[in-house]
């Protein structure tokens, strides 16, 4: 019998939930989380009054008005989604060790041999739950799952919701999965599910009946196998990975789509990472640009550069970089902007240069850009910065929380 190993809390429309947390009007109401206040952009959360009526992520707004003409739209604040993040994390850790973060609303917890009975692991989860009502906020539901492996504890969140709590046995798996639909797995989006259908997987009943040679196979990746052992609760251990990138995107507001407008957008998100690239200790030896325009024609170059980590020269690459867009794009309106910086090198993985000279361009450009880095952590963000920052760029400035990162507190004030 496979001993239940992990617990996994799952935050029910966690943005949404901190937004009727901290504001007491929106209690009990409909609500969407936006990027911005437009009916042309889409929910990026949703309360559960605003899930019954069919409202959900990615939902447009003009269609969930159509649903809800009632909806309270709220700009999304992503410093306080990160403030109550952190502090669910500090009280998990008065019930439980959390063992991986796994996304802004979601962590797993390794059970140990003295916490894994059914009655002991539900016991912990209870007064997680009791603990973040009390210590964080009475609207922040949750929903938690416990099984043999961390996967399985995921898909036990999806079980009961919302403010559920599900303990999966090793005996229980397959009669649960069963009740499930394929894209209810995860890691089984759209374009799984229609490759798992053209191989005659209508179901997960028939998925668990297939080796770990043919998932692999399906899935045209290792993933494949791994969730042949995952589906059965065996618990594998999970595989490192190394930061490779820094960068950051911006689907652009209308009013500032005009070429020029973007431009100081570019600039911006690309002063933020490389602001980040230096507070992580890393140089950069490549920068990438990437547009989308109104019409969704997409474009995208990159330029390489000696090993930097200063404004100034990211700055260059993206002038560089934009003019070539224009003059392919002929000038049109751009709907989204995202850089993106690679290739690192630690600053501690640096081998001294035989003609390096330490009073070098390169090294006073380094030094400006860190007394940038001070003055605006001690001051407030573009407290001082290369050039005037206009006021679109500025409104764009603040940290964004992404799917697969949660931003660090230093992000926003970058």
């Amino acid at each position: 019998m496979l001993p239940l190993r992990w617990l996994y809390l799952d935050l029910n429309s966690y943005f949404a939930s901190v937004e009727q947390q901290m504001e007491p009007r929106l209690r009990g109401l409909p609500v969407a989380v936006v990027p911005m206040v437009t009916d042309s952009t889409c929910a990026i959360a949703a309360s559960y009054e605003a899930k019954a009526l069919g409202i959900k992520t990615g939902t447009r707004i003009w269609e969930a008005k159509k649903l809800c003409p009632e909806l309270i739209c709220v700009p999304a604040r992503h410093d306080a989604y990160v403030d109550y993040h952190h502090r669910i994390l500090n009280e998990v850790e008065n019930h439980i060790h959390i063992s991986k973060v796994a996304s802004i609303d979601e962590v797993a917890c390794k059970l140990m041999d003295n916490e894994n009975s059914p009655e002991v692991a539900t016991k912990i989860a209870v007064g997680i739950k009791a603990g973040i009502s009390k210590n964080v906020g009475e609207y922040l539901k949750s929903s938690i799952g416990i099984a043999p492996n961390k996967y399985l504890a995921k898909v036990a969140t999806e079980l009961q919701k919302p403010n559920g709590l599900v303990v999966l046995k090793d005996n229980e798996i397959e009669s649960r999965l069963c009740t499930l639909k394929l894209r209810d797995l995860p890691g089984v989006g759209y374009n799984m599910e229609q490759r798992l259908n053209r191989a005659g997987i209508m179901d997960i009943k028939t998925l668990l009946k297939y080796s770990p040679k043919h998932m692999r196979a399906i899935w045209h990746s290792v993933w494949g196998e791994k969730m042949y052992y995952f589906l059965r609760g065996i618990d594998l251990p999970d595989t490192e990975t190394n930061r490779n990138t820094v960068g950051h995107s911006h689907v652009i507001a209308p009013e500032n789509r005009a070429p020029d407008k973007a431009e100081h957008i570019a600039r911006r998100l690309t002063v933020k990472a490389v602001s980040r690239l230096r507070r992580l200790g890393f140089y950069a030896q490549a920068y990438a640009l990437s547009v989308r325009t109104e019409t969704n024609h997409r474009w995208a170059a990159e330029a390489k550069c000696y090993r930097a980590q200063d404004n100034a020269a990211f700055i260059r690459m993206l002038d560089a970089l934009w003019q070539a867009m224009l003059k392919d794009s002929k000038g049109q309106r751009l709907k989204k902007v995202s850089v993106t910086l690679y290739h690192f090198i630690h600053e501690n993985d640096i081998q001294p240069e035989l003609f390096d000279q330490p009073n070098s361009g390169q090294s006073r450009a380094d030094k400006l850009s860190k007394v940038l880095d001070s003055l605006n952590k001690k001051y407030g963000r573009d407290t001082v910065s290369l050039g005037i920052i206009p006021d679109q760029a500025r409104k764009i400035s603040g940290t964004k929380i992404a799917f697969t990162r949660i931003p660090d507190i230093q992000e926003f004030v970058e």
